[in-house]
C-alpha cells in the first residue's frame, strides 16, 4: 500500500511536470495556426495556415535558417575535429599535466560568454573581423570546446587500447588508428558530441547578435525579432509558426544522426569481431 502511495504520488508530480512543459507547445501549436493569435491560449474559430504562409518567405525564414545552418554545422565540425585531436593524448597517454589540463578546461565550461564579449568584441574590431561569418564559427567553437573535449574524452576511454596497440605492432601510426580504429567505434560519441554543439549554437541569440552586423547573415535566433513590432505589437501567430519551422531542422537531424548511431554499434560489433 505504501509503494503504491509513493508511485501515485511520483505519478502525479510527473505529470505536473509535464504539463508545464506542454502548456507553452499547446500555446505555440495553437498560435500558429490562429490568425487573431494573442499571448493566451485558446482555440482558434477559424484555424488557418495564413501565419505559416506570411513567414515562409527567403527574406524572413529562407536566408536566416541558412546562416543559422552554416554557422552550427561549421562550429560543431570545428568543435568536433578539434575536440578530437584534444581528448586523444588525454586518453591515451597518461601524463602529470593531464589532470591540471582537464581541470583547467572544466574551469572553462563555467565562464560565461556574456563576461568576455565586450574583450572579444574589441579584439574582433582590432582584427577587422566584424561581420564575418568565419571568425564567428571559430569563436562560437571555442566557447562549447571544454564541454566537447570532457564528451570527447570519457567516449574514446571506452575504446580499448588493445585494439590500437596490436595497430602500432603493425606498423600504424598513432593518427592512422585515430583514423581508422578509434573513430569509427566512438561514431556514437561523435554524434553526441555534434548533436550537443549544434544544438547550442543554433540557439545562440547572443554572440551572433554581437558579432554578425549584416542582416544578411544574421541566424534565425536573431532574425525573430523582426516579429517585434514598436511599442509593444507583436505578430503573435507569425511569432508562433517561425518558432515551428525553426525547430524542425533540429528534429531532423537529431532522428538522422539517431539512425546512424545504431549503425555505429553493428560497425563497433563487426571491428571488434
Amino acid at each position: 500500500m505504501s509503494r503504491s502511495r509513493a508511485r501515485l504520488g511520483v505519478d502525479i508530480a510527473l505529470l505536473l511536470i509535464g504539463v508545464c512543459f506542454a502548456a507553452p507547445l499547446l500555446w505555440l501549436v495553437l498560435a500558429a495556426v490562429d490568425p487573431q493569435a494573442g499571448y493566451q491560449t485558446k482555440v482558434p474559430s477559424a484555424p488557418s495556415i495564413i501565419n505559416f504562409a506570411a513567414v515562409m518567405t527567403p527574406e524572413l525564414l529562407g536566408r536566416p535558417l541558412l546562416n543559422s545552418f552554416l554557422l552550427s554545422a561549421g562550429t560543431a565540425l570545428v568543435n568536433v575535429l578539434a575536440a578530437v585531436l584534444a581528448a586523444y593524448p588525454l586518453s591515451r597517454y597518461q601524463s602529470r599535466f593531464n589532470k591540471p589540463f582537464m581541470y583547467t578546461v572544466l574551469f572553462g565550461t563555467s565562464l560565461p560568454v556574456t563576461a568576455i564579449m565586450v574583450p572579444v568584441y574589441g579584439l574582433f574590431v582590432q582584427l577587422q573581423l566584424l561581420d564575418s561569418m568565419a571568425a564567428t564559427i571559430f569563436f562560437m567553437a571555442t566557447t562549447t570546446l571544454p564541454m566537447a573535449i570532457w564528451m570527447a574524452k570519457n567516449f574514446m576511454d571506452s575504446v580499448p587500447l588493445e585494439l590500437e596497440e596490436a595497430a602500432w605492432m603493425d606498423g600504424a601510426s598513432s593518427m592512422a588508428t585515430l583514423r581508422s580504429i578509434v573513430l569509427p567505434l566512438m561514431g556514437q560519441g561523435l554524434g553526441v558530441v555534434f548533436i550537443f554543439v549544434f544544438i547550442q549554437a543554433w540557439g545562440n541569440f547572443f554572440v551572433p547578435f554581437i558579432l554578425l552586423l549584416s542582416t544578411g547573415k544574421q541566424p534565425a535566433a536573431v532574425s525573430i525579432f523582426s516579429f517585434f513590432g514598436q511599442h509593444g505589437a507583436i505578430a503573435y501567430g507569425q511569432l508562433a509558426a517561425f518558432s515551428i519551422l525553426y525547430s524542425v531542422p533540429v528534429l531532423v537531424l537529431y532522428a538522422v544522426v539517431s539512425r546512424g548511431m545504431g549503425n555505429s554499434f553493428a560497425m563497433s560489433g563487426a571491428m571488434k569481431g
